[in-house]
Order: structure tokens, then sequence, then C-alpha cells
């Protein structure tokens, strides 16, 4: 790579970086190449990025965009997205099916460092579109109930 490629790549991770909610950290030491390749067809779907970028190219970038200092060694694999719940289930579901080739390291959530523990828990949460369908189970409840309360005393009524 030539220094006008690498002052590219900074540039172009830095205004990445900058512009996102979520990163993780991967590391990838022993995946095959069709691995990741569905990996990065999965994650596209879900406008999420994945990028493999040398360590010290990719710490230039987040010190730019303000980020935690990560302490990147070894092979690493950068996955960042506006969604962490949707980027955490990504990780841990990729990670859960190539144990030992595949293990989340470390993250940033809204530029706060996190470790492989907390993202595994995001993973776990429900989804935003399952948030919205739960919040609007709870907001038609009462509604429901009065109306089947009704039904129940129109039936009543009727076998009298």
């Amino acid at each position: 790579m030539t220094k006008t490629q690498k002052n590219q790549m900074v540039a172009y991770l830095t205004s990445e970086f900058a512009n996102t909610s979520a990163l993780i950290v991967c590391d990838y030491k022993g995946l095959a190449v069709r691995n990741l390749e569905a990996l990065r067809s999965s994650a596209r779907s879900l406008d999420i990025k994945v990028q493999v970028v040398k360590n010290t190219l990719a710490k230039i970038s987040m010190q730019n965009a303000e980020y935690p200092d990560l302490d990147l060694k070894d092979t690493n694999i950068f996955i960042w997205g506006q969604d962490q719940i949707a980027l955490s289930k990504l990780v841990a579901k990729f990670a859960q099916d190539n144990k030992d080739k595949f293990v989340p390291k470390v993250g940033c959530f809204d530029k706060e460092k996190v470790d492989a523990d907390h993202i595994i828990a995001v993973s776990k949460l429900p989804s935003k579109e399952e948030l919205i369908g739960m919040l609007l189970s709870v907001w038609t409840a009462p509604a429901r109930y009065f109306v089947t309360g009704l039904d129940n005393l129109k039936k009543q009524k009727e076998q009298e």
C-alpha cells in the first residue's frame, strides 16, 4: 500500500467510524474465505460494514474519530453499523457458528468501550421491531380486554 492509499484509507475509516454508533473488533484467525464472504453477505443485508484493516491504520482512524484506545493486537476484522443490537446479534451468531476461529474481542457502543461479554449480552436483547411489537401489544391490551368483556356480557345476556 502506498502512502497515498493509506491516507485515503484513514480518511475513509475516520468518516465511517465517526458516523456510526456501534463498532466491534473480532479475531478471525483461521477462518476460511468462504466464511468471511458469508459474514459480509449477511452483514450487507443489515446495512453493516465488514472490513479487515491494518491495526496501525485502524488505530489512527479511531483516534481521529475520537474513539477510546482498544489496544489492537493480532489479526482483527472490524464490523460496524448504526444498530447496536443487530450488529451484536450478527457477531454473536457468526461466532457461535465458527467457534474458535471467530471471536469477538472488544467494541465501542456510542464511543464507549465494551467487552465481549457486553456484546453477547446485547445480542440477547429483542430487536427494535420486536420491542415495538411488544409495546403495541401492551398499548392495545386494555381495548382488547374491554371488547372481550362486552362480548362476554352480550353472550351472557343472550343466554338469559
